[in-house]
């Protein structure tokens, strides 16, 4: 998994420099299905406070068959800069998160439920290696934490424990939910490493969704939300400055709309958030710097188009920061008084990069990163050389020995003039002269993006698909991150209008260079690239020949009241609510032109997803088998929400996409195709033991 390099950092990045090249030149056969089940991908890294050492989180998908069926596991490997040598801390069929460092570098810490556990609790391993051992908890699952400076003490979030008279009335079996009312808050506690006790808690009005503390240990910055539910937590989180002995609030950030990261400065006397310019702005992607003092923040980034992903401080007085640059990344450093841009322009070799972390020296900075031609990696650079991030780590070795087809970024021009692009992955073993069967996977949102990098997953599994003579388009449709908040603001209001023409223009002028044929177009996405799919395979079906669409939007009218993120969805995207504009929601919903469909669709999603309720689904196929016109499947995967996340499901969704494209884009099938599968078929990738 991990490149084992005994020399400096430096020749780890000479090496890994050459690992595309040699993989191309290696590769002798192209991606299966199980290849794609199972890529693991370095989830996060976090720098020592010396600078000296990285704590990775390593996802490893379940070995289908032979482990029980579930999630990701989640190990944790930590890096030595001086050497390039990881070492495997804690490893196999666990769940380690919130990774961190005790201030003092002496370990590292992170969540977990290990053992006899009940709740997941606070743990704390040696970096010399050994045994990791709880340092605190609670009553109920903490959640998050943040370490004071001097390490002496932890701010826990978690839920304050039911009372005894509730425990004995749940198992005397009163276990009603009153809905929207009965979650419990999430609080802050306090507690003093070393010491007995339960920790207190602090009486703060709403629920924690982060805390950091002030550099001197006095203060608390906590962003809360009015209620512990999904949609506050996306629209209404609020930062205060607070106390850390008494819970007082001493002053309030004057700030609306989403909210990513808040970062003290060195000196104490500032907070960087990652933030919405305002209550209307699609995602926090907007660098801003307020006074501790509270009041209303400065916008760093006003304008820039780009969307911010991650704030360090380098020092009291500038920031660096990470932002989505159309489909690639870039580093910037900028100043906290208002100070320019400058990009470090240090990334090379075709890798964008998706998290950071500083350490407290401001030089030295541990990235996460992908390119065309591996997923999510560890890489490092140090500010102070000229040298671009070196890559680390190796979670796919085995990827040597697959031929990757080519990847391009493709841009075209829509029906109004507007200049868009997309990724383009090419057949394998394609001509260019030569028109293919092509998949557009549209992303969700629709304030995602896709950048140029690693795009193969279990929903879009492009590499397999190009494997098997698809061309793949991946559009950055307008209402997209990456090119700044005006940008992402373009689709508000015309759900399925203008957005979506934009597909349309990108699919004709795929056709119109060559790489598209017109009478085999299928598309897919998740989410609102599920309500694309819908949109485009009803009132648009005599344009696409096949779709499957995932969690995805049927009807704008009966969703908002099934959703968990209503506010979010009339601030943010519609901008009205349904009762306000009746007509118009239904025009915009694709079960109207169900009747007009001929594009046989699948479709597909968990039976428990809060955010795009199943009947969404049901709706659709219930409106699309009446009419009787078109093949149309439905599969749910139970317990599953908005994405399948346990092995077995993941796989058989995978299988399903490609039977049903093959079936019609490359077959030309009629009727429908079966609904078993042969999870074990070589066509699949498995091998009898023997030959494996």
């Amino acid at each position: 998994m991990i490149l084992r390099h005994r020399h400096p950092v430096l020749l780890v990045c000479i090496l890994a420099a050459t690992l595309a090249t040699a993989r191309a030149d290696e590769g002798q056969r192209s991606m299966t299905p199980l290849d794609l089940a199972r890529l693991r991908s370095m989830k996060s890294a976090k720098i020592s406070p010396d600078g000296s050492l990285i704590a990775a989180v390593r996802s490893v998908p379940r070995t289908l068959f032979d482990q029980e069926d579930g999630p990701n596991w989640a190990e944790l490997y930590v890096i030595d800069l001086a050497t390039g040598v990881a070492r495997p801390f804690i490893t196999g069929e666990v769940n380690v998160a919130g990774v961190d460092w005790r201030p003092d570098n002496s370990a590292v810490s992170f969540l977990a439920k290990r053992g006899l556990d009940e709740q997941t609790k606070l743990y704390l391993i040696p970096t010399t290696g050994g045994e990791a051992q709880p340092v605190v908890s609670v009553e109920t699952t903490i959640t998050g934490y943040a370490w004071s400076r001097d390490g002496a003490r932890v701010a826990l979030i978690a839920e304050k424990p039911e009372s005894e008279i509730e425990k004995e009335l749940e198992g005397q079996g009163f276990t009603q939910r009153i809905f929207e009312e009965d979650d419990r808050p999430l609080r802050v506690w306090i507690a003093e490493i070393g010491e007995a006790g339960v920790p207190r808690s602090l009486d703060l009005p709403g629920s924690v969704v982060q805390v950091r503390w002030s550099p001197d240990g006095e203060r608390l910055a906590v962003a809360l939300t009015p209620r512990p539910l999904v949609d506050d937590r996306l629209m209404f989180q609020q930062v205060y400055i607070v106390d850390a002995s008494t819970g007082d609030i001493e002053a309030t950030v004057d700030r609306e709309g989403k909210l990513g990261s808040i970062e003290w400065s060195p000196d104490g006397r500032r907070l960087a958030m990652i933030s919405a310019e305002d209550v209307h702005d699609p995602s926090a992607s907007s660098l801003m710097v307020v006074s501790v003092d509270g009041g209303v923040p400065e916008n760093l980034t006003r304008g820039f188009e780009g969307s911010v992903t991650a704030v360090a401080w380098l020092n009291s007085e500038v920031l660096v920061l990470l932002a989505d640059v159309g489909v690639t990344s870039e580093l910037f450093r900028v100043g906290a008084a208002g100070g320019p841009r400058n990009p470090l322009e240090r990334f090379a070799g075709g890798v964008v990069f998706t998290a950071m972390s500083v350490a407290d020296d401001g030089r030295r900075i541990a990235l996460i990163g992908n390119s065309h031609s591996h997923p999510d990696e560890v890489f490092a650079m140090d500010l102070s050389d000229e040298l671009p991030p070196a890559r680390l780590t190796d979670a796919n070795p085995w990827l040597a020995e697959i031929r990757l087809a080519p990847q391009e970024v493709v841009a075209w021009e829509t029906r109004d003039g507007l200049e868009l692009e997309g990724v383009l992955i090419r057949p394998l073993d394609g001509s260019d002269l030569r028109p293919a069967p092509l998949v557009m996977i549209v992303h969700g949102g629709p304030e995602g993006h896709r950048r140029d990098g690693w795009l193969s997953r279990y929903s879009a599994p492009a590499q397999v698909l190009a494997a098997r003579g698809y061309a793949v388009f991946f559009p950055n449709y307008r209402g997209s991150t990456g090119r700044g908040v005006a940008f992402s603001k373009l689709g508000q209001a015309d759900a399925a209008g203008a957005e979506f023409d934009d597909l349309i223009d990108a699919v004709d002028h795929l056709v119109e260079i060559g790489v598209a044929d017109k009478s085999r177009i299928g598309v897919t996405g998740g989410s609102y690239g599920g309500y694309a799919t819908a949109w485009l395979t009803t009132r648009y079906s005599e344009r696409f020949a096949a779709g499957v669409m995932f969690v995805g939007i049927s009807n704008k009218i009966s969703k908002f009241g099934t959703t968990d993120i209503p506010e979010e969805e009339t601030l943010v995207h519609a901008l009205s609510y349904p009762w306000q504009k009746w007509e118009h929601f239904l025009e915009r919903s694709p079960v109207t032109y169900a009747e007009r469909g001929t594009t046989p669709l699948l479709i597909m999603g968990g039976d428990a997803d809060p955010r795009v309720s199943p009947t969404q689904s049901m709706e659709l196929y219930r409106a699309l088998k009446t009419h009787g016109k078109v093949p149309v499947r439905l599969v749910r995967y139970p317990g599953e929400g908005h994405g399948n996340a346990r092995a077995a499901s993941r796989f058989d969704y995978q299988l399903r996409l490609l039977r049903w494209f093959d079936h019609y884009l490359l077959a030309g099938g009629n009727g429908v195709p079966p609904y078993r599968l042969d999870y074990r078929s070589p066509e699949h990738g498995w091998q009898p033991a023997e030959e494996k």
